[in-house]
């Protein structure tokens, strides 16, 4: 199976993600905040710099969860704003 590649939303949501779990989790370690996820540091680590733009549902509800973040949060602040119409064209 192939894999499409990203388009420039998705890559700036992950992103984004990524900015907001680092700034949530503060002087934290990254392996704290994986472990009380149940996540790897190394997935994390991903998340956090955008190697993995687009974790699963259940890993970014984990990480709110241990992040004391809701998934409203989170959505809102990694979604990037929409950009106007007339900027495609």
């Amino acid at each position: 199976m192939v894999r499409t590649p990203l388009t420039p939303r998705e890559r700036e949501r992950g992103e984004r993600l990524g900015a907001l779990l680092r700034a949530a989790r503060g002087e934290r370690s990254m392996v704290e905040v994986a472990a009380t996820a149940g996540l790897s540091a190394e997935t994390l680590r991903k998340i956090e710099t955008g190697r993995a733009p687009t974790p699963a549902f259940f890993t970014i509800a984990a990480l709110a969860g241990a992040l004391g973040l809701s998934l409203d949060e989170v959505a809102a602040l990694a979604t990037p704003p929409e950009a106007p119409a007339d900027a495609a064209a």
